[in-house]
């Protein structure tokens, strides 16, 4: 069967404008690995604006290059040309995504060099009109957009996050779906109302059906969707409303401020990377530590009094010195002195006499 299941498959070749994604159940396959859905979109989240900027500036390099290249039409063009897209590529290729798709790079790193030795494309790429012209001005036209998309996807989901989905008090499908809604509704107010046009979350995808051997039950067979993305922004938008889809969404850590993944029904502030300043606890670990912390700091004299009679009263159960009822008699009353003081009806000298009194 697996030899069978290996004579179906050919080699995807993987280019800058066009790669393709396997979906399964909660799980995506980006080339030979695979992510919970929604891990890709938190990888981009955390994505630094120095790495956007060099982007920016190479991209800006190379575009004045890749037009001269249209009338010069030389070795040494083509050659000046490459070297700009090249530096290029160097960064794009370590984004996420990318930095796990085998790419084509023997295309990418000499893409213009080959195109010069092909008489019949480079006259259509001259030529206005013809689809050579209209591929290679879209490369360029896609290239040099390329951050803007990061950036506004960066900003939408920062929004949705901050002001959708950290109120929320349970984490799912569900619970996204309702936060969804309200965001959706509030740009389709905003669009019609400030920009006269729709909104619209849409995207063109080439989707097809195929056998997967299961990547950790030996023998397993499974149907995943390869879905062919023309974007690299066009693959985010879905694997991120994917996502949500299956109850997973990105979180900003409480204490270090980087995004996380939540995946379905799982609810925590903290995400589970090395603290900054720290060699080997985890946020999650300092995070809880420092809450707590902040809790006793801010408690009021009242509630610190109860806290001491809570502890006096628990160290004697503990010592048998009285029964679990009586420890349960105790703690009730001090709870209900320290409500009584929360109303006002005792001072606190008044609740420390009746605490120590218990």
């Amino acid at each position: 069967m697996e030899e069978q299941m290996k004579e179906i498959f050919i080699p995807y070749t993987y280019t800058y404008d066009q790669f393709t994604i396997l979906f399964y159940g909660d799980r995506i396959f980006v080339g030979e690995k695979d992510f919970p859905t929604g891990q890709c979109s938190v990888d981009m989240m955390n994505l630094s604006e120095d790495i956007l900027n060099t982007i920016d500036d190479r991209v800006q390099d190379f575009l004045p290059a890749a037009q001269r290249l249209l009338t010069e039409k030389t070795d040494s063009a083509a050659a000046s040309a490459q070297e700009k897209l090249n530096a290029v590529w160097d960064v794009v290729f370590t984004l996420p995504v990318y930095r796990d798709l085998k790419l084509d790079e023997v295309c990418s790193y000499h893409a213009l060099e080959h195109l010069l030795t092909d008489e019949d494309k480079w006259t259509q790429i001259q030529t206005p009109g013809t689809e050579g012209y209209a591929m290679y001005q879209e490369f360029l036209k896609g290239l040099s957009h390329l951050t803007d998309g990061i950036r506004m996807f960066q900003n939408q989901i920062a929004t949705m996050t901050e002001h959708y989905f950290e109120p929320l008090k349970r984490r799912n499908s569900a619970a996204y779906a309702q936060a969804y809604s309200q965001f959706y509704g509030q740009m389709v107010s905003i669009a019609a109302h400030y920009f006269h046009e729709n909104f619209e979350q849409s995207t063109p995808v080439e989707v097809s059906f195929v056998p997967m051997m299961h990547p950790t039950q030996k023998g397993g067979i499974f149907v995943a969707e390869k879905t062919t993305f023309q974007s690299l922004l066009d693959f985010l938008q879905v694997e991120f409303y994917r996502g949500l889809a299956v109850g997973n969404a990105p979180r900003r850590c409480h204490n270090c401020g980087k995004y996380f993944l939540l995946t379905a029904g799982y609810n925590t502030c903290y995400c589970n990377n090395i603290a900054p300043g720290e060699t080997e606890r985890t946020c999650r670990k300092v995070g809880a530590h420092r809450k707590e912390a902040q809790s006793k700091a801010n408690r009021t004299p009242a509630q610190q009094e109860y806290d001491r009679t809570y502890n006096r009263l628990k160290q004697r159960k503990n010592r048998k010195k009285i029964s679990v009822d009586e420890w349960n008699t105790a703690v009730a009353r001090a709870q209900e002195l320290l409500d009584q003081s929360g109303r006002g009806q005792l001072t606190d000298e008044e609740l420390r006499r009746k605490l120590w009194d218990l």
